[in-house]
């Protein structure tokens, strides 16, 4: 990333901070309008609801509902109905205070429809732990086919186990070069020696599998979204960076664009798995650019420009 970039990021005033001034790319002629869909990823409890919340700055889920009760659940920008697809693929409409009685038994997927700014760049896939011993491994093994990339959540304490690793195997040769590895909990490393040693054996174990790995304190970022020091110090800014990075280097049409018409076809009030984020004007003009306050909730460093406001221009 150049250092233009690095002062390009900021904090969505709810949210996760975006890259600024960067053109979307626009489909190639004759492709599906899309978005890439990333994965979120790990070992039960490493995370992933955090990380989530993190992303798109609020919990897409009831206070009731846990993301360990429910099958894969991918996250689009809107205002939509959800749904749920049964495991003959039909659809069906989901109001979102039944979701205690989706299980992943009757539901291969549900689709929720949240408005935040992230998701105006991706979709988000929340998939069930992979170590959950009351969850069988083709639940999440039949939607991650969806995935253009993986954010893989590994508590710091144990990171990168065997059982991680050998589940990753199986998924690197397609994704490793568009995911990356946090080292979730990493306050919990008390010394800079912990913490130094943790990194350089999972950096050994790990080599060439992901495109960064990356140590994070994601209480501490989701707390920190209004502290620049506290912000930065979680590791939120350096994965904000690697992030933001990763999606602006995406290009071409996801594996499930082709779906949509089908979709469509069985349920038309659901809108499509993807929505074009760079569509441009009817009359020629560049595609939309995501800009953002970059001083909004956090102290002004020195040197930087103005408030500039946020959202689609």
């Amino acid at each position: 990333m150049t250092e233009t970039h690095h002062d390009a990021y900021s904090r969505f005033e709810d949210g996760f901070p975006p890259l600024d001034d960067v053109p979307l790319a626009a489909p190639a002629p004759g492709a599906a309008p899309r978005k890439p869909c990333i994965a979120l990823m790990g070992e039960f409890s490493a995370g992933k609801s955090t990380l989530s919340n993190l992303l798109i700055g609020q919990s897409p889920l009831p206070v009731k509902v846990t993301a360990t009760q429910l099958p894969p659940v991918r996250i689009s920008h809107g205002t939509g109905q959800g749904w749920r697809e049964d495991h003959d693929g039909r659809i069906h409409p989901l109001d979102i205070e039944a979701l205690t009685e989706v299980t992943p038994a009757d539901t291969r997927l549900v689709q929720l429809f949240v408005e935040a700014d992230l998701l105006t760049l991706c979709d988000l896939i929340d998939m069930p732990g992979i170590s959950d011993p009351n969850m069988d491994s083709g639940v999440w093994e039949g939607v991650i086919g969806q995935a253009d990339g993986v954010i893989w959540c590994t508590h710091a304490t144990q990171a990168w186990r065997q059982s991680e690793a050998a589940v990753w195997e199986e998924l690197s040769g397609r994704l490793a070069q568009s995911s990356l590895l946090l080292l979730t909990r990493a306050d919990k490393l008390v010394t800079a020696e912990d913490r130094a040693r943790v990194l350089k054996r999972v950096v050994r174990e790990a080599a060439g599998l992901f495109s960064a790995i990356l140590p994070i304190s994601l209480t501490e970022a989701v707390a920190g979204r209004d502290d620049w020091d506290r912000w930065t110090a979680s590791g939120a800014e350096a994965f904000s960076q690697h992030f933001i990075g990763l999606l602006d280097g995406f290009q071409g049409a996801t594996p499930q664009a082709a779906d949509n018409a089908a979709r469509a076809a069985a349920f038309p009030e659901a809108p499509p798995l993807t929505q074009d984020p760079a569509a441009g004007t009817d009359d020629g003009a560049r595609p939309r650019r995501v800009t953002i306050d970059r001083e909004r909730g956090r102290s002004v460093r020195p040197g930087s420009e103005p408030s500039r406001g946020f959202g689609l221009a």
